[in-house]
């Protein structure tokens, strides 16, 4: 009997990369899973989680069916039962308290899935509530948001660079293209800074290795401008063009010269000047931010507005190898706003709104504190907050106080097993999409289907199925006007002008939509100022630094000595791995052989003064709790740090360490990349 043998052209979703892949499907079943060789971004490679796509899709641990907690136990529900409930339970809530009751959460799965994220916002806006949550909210948006203030719009670093600053960013395991475009370019003669308390082994083959004390990089960024502005190493007739501010810059910068900024580093002078010479001497030079190393630290959003100076008075903006304004990406708008602030909103006005732009973002850390008083149902839609989130205490005793908590997954979570009703996803291989990808090298954004390759296994439902037909059960599916998951996905295509048939007939494999246009253009920039802003209104009218400045860790060796007889050890937690992304894949045979078990990384000196040696199972502890690890003791991590990874469940769950009250001040991230901590033997 002929087998019928399909090869499907769609991306992979399970990180924000989106890269190209084929899928074979034979009689329904997806049977191989490989690179797309004309994608821009992965060019036929595929990272080890992006191979194993068919282990999780096929996974036999994955949700079946719609489950409901019952006296402590989850028992097998029909789709309609389910639905009938939550809706029955969240129109007498709002009826009681009103519509602000509902807080709903998009995983990091949703960042880039537009359909994931877009959905929910939608339904707890149709629903009346503001209170939207996203990983992005101890994430990538202040990234974003400081740089729309600084440029009045996002500039992103290329893949390719003359000269590639990693700060505390390790492509080798988490950022699959850009190692690809750095290996390339490397053996033409770009050149590399490694910035990190580990010596990755990429920092082997760098020009310039510098070690540094965790949480104090906005004082290393401040020293690399003093030592800029004082030598004139800075690009005038770009700065005179395009920037304001500069002269409020010389003055302010005086006082953090790379002396100073030694003490706090750990850095030496001699090199945070050979540092800045380098990088004011390269054209084309980029700044690549660990996707969130800096920002989850005491001078997160200061960090991210030192970095932009850098790039600015170097004139490395708008240039082959910079950070590079691109052109939008107008899409159908399937998310809505509500006029009520978010969560958050008034303690963090800039990460909700920036000269009238509003990001329609809850504050995420702020959500144990309001639950019940505030919060009393919440959807979780492809996250797993109790281990992704700090302070996995607080949002477990938070979510034990909801009158609802629903579960929308693959898999049964963490999360889940708190829940009330737990709902069976899809994955991104059962159902219809929009891919994109907005960091290529010659043009942006890349667009693509990500296509339906395989029916929905068991009872899985996708996101647009899911709400759907829960807002009919609400009285609202008018504001869900979609057919299917085709008509949505045309909906979001069509400001571009390119149609879902042209994508998926004739383009296939995706099409560029726009070139990336290189150079300045003098007053063009969406700014009150109409150029780049050094000084910062914005920040200044909120009380906060309009310059560049440095504010140590709420909890270091100088800001708490009071506890370091307790918590004597500097400690890092969420280090990157190359076969997970969080917590999600951990259960694949194939890449759990690969990394079987939490390994937190020390020095040997640091090993040694506590009786440690390399594979000892080992307790970490703060004021906040402890895990269980095993110990890799290695010179490549500076001593009196300790590097612990996220995503791992139960006893060794880095987030049982960290704090949800220990918060930037401007946008409220968490600080998670610099505390203090204990070590011993278990």
């Amino acid at each position: 009997m002929t087998k019928n043998i399909q090869e499907v052209l769609t991306d992979c979703t399970l990180c924000y990369h989106s890269c190209g892949t084929v899928v074979t499907v034979e009689d329904g079943k997806a049977v191989e899973v490989k690179g797309l060789k004309s994608h821009p971004l992965n060019k036929g490679m595929l990272c080890p989680k992006g191979r194993a796509a068919l282990d999780n899709t096929y996974d036999h641990d994955r949700l079946k069916h719609p489950l409901k907690r019952i006296k402590g136990a989850f028992e097998r529900i029909t789709w309609d039962q389910a639905l009938t409930e939550i809706a029955e339970k969240l129109l007498k809530l709002k009826e009681e308290f009103g519509p602000t009751v509902l807080g709903v959460f998009s995983g990091s799965i949703g960042v880039e899935n537009l359909e994931m994220a877009g959905l929910t916002h939608r339904f707890e806006a149709v629903f009346g509530s503001p209170n939207f949550f996203s990983v992005e909210s101890i994430c990538y948006r202040m990234r974003i948001r400081t740089r729309q203030i600084t440029f009045g719009k996002y500039p992103t670093e290329e893949l390719d660079s003359n000269l590639y600053v990693l700060w505390g960013h390790n492509p080798q395991e988490s950022d699959f293209p850009l190692l690809l475009a750095m290996n390339k370019n490397l053996k033409d003669g770009a050149k590399l800074v490694v910035i990190d308390p580990k010596k990755i082994s990429l920092a082997d083959r760098a020009d310039m290795y510098i070690r540094i004390r965790p949480g104090t990089d906005g004082a290393l960024a401040l020293a690399m401008i003093h030592v800029i502005v004082n030598e004139k190493l800075y690009d005038i007739d770009f700065i005179n063009k395009y920037a304001t501010g500069f002269d409020r810059l010389v003055p302010h910068i005086q006082k953090y010269t790379p002396e100073w900024a030694e003490t706090i580093t750990w850095v030496p002078a001699p090199d945070i000047r050979k540092l800045a010479r380098l990088f004011a001497a390269t054209k084309g030079a980029s700044i690549y931010q660990g996707t969130c190393t800096q920002d989850q630290t005491a001078n997160g959003t200061q960090n991210s507005r030192a970095f932009s100076v850098l790039q600015i008075i170097t004139g490395n903006i708008n240039n082959r190898g910079g950070w590079v304004i691109n052109p939008g990406l107008p899409l159908g708008n399937v998310g809505m706003g509500v006029e009520e602030k978010p969560l958050g909103a008034d303690q963090y006005p800039l990460f909700y709104e920036i000269r009238g732009k509003k990001s329609h973002f809850g504050v995420v850390t702020c959500v144990p504190e309001s639950i019940p008083e505030i919060i009393k149902a919440f959807f979780v839609i492809g996250g797993n907050p109790v281990v992704s989130m700090s302070d996995s205490n607080a949002f477990r005793e938070a979510f034990k106080r909801l009158e609802l908590l629903v579960v929308h997954d693959l898999f049964m979570t963490e999360t889940g097993q708190l829940a009330h009703y737990v709902l069976p996803a899809c994955s991104h291989l059962e159902k219809w999409g929009l891919a994109y990808t907005y960091n290529v090298c010659h043009g942006l954004p890349y667009l693509m289907l990500r296509k339906k390759a395989i029916e929905p296994l068991y009872e899985s439902w996708s996101e647009w199925k899911l709400l759907t037909e829960l807002a009919k059960k609400l009285g609202i599916g008018d504001q869900f006007p979609w057919q299917s998951e085709e008509e949505l996905v045309a909906f979001e295509l069509e400001p571009t002008g390119i149609t879902f048939e042209h994508l998926l007939k004739e383009r296939p494999e995706g099409t560029f939509f726009k070139e990336k246009i290189y150079g300045m253009r003098e007053g063009g920039f969406p700014t009150p100022s109409r150029k780049f802003e050094i000084y910062s209104d914005v920040l200044e009218e909120i009380g906060f630094d309009p310059l560049p400045s440095y504010l140590e860790p709420q909890r270091s060796p100088v800001s708490s000595p009071e506890l370091l007889k307790k918590y004597p050890l500097i400690l890092s937690t969420g280090n990157r791995n190359r076969y997970y992304t969080h917590g999600q894949f951990r259960r694949i045979k194939s890449l759990k052989g690969k990394n079987p078990e939490p390994k937190a990384e020390l020095g040997p000196e640091t090993a040694h003064t506590y009786g440690i040696s390399d594979g000892d199972d080992i307790i970490v502890e703060t004021n906040r709790g402890s895990v269980m690890m095993k110990a890799l003791v290695t010179e490549r991590v500076a001593e009196g740090v300790i590097l612990v990874p996220h995503g791992w469940p139960k006893e060794a769950n880095a987030n049982l360490l960290t704090d949800t009250t220990c918060r930037e001040p401007i946008m409220g991230y968490p600080e998670v990349k610099a505390l203090l901590c204990a070590m011993r033997k278990a």
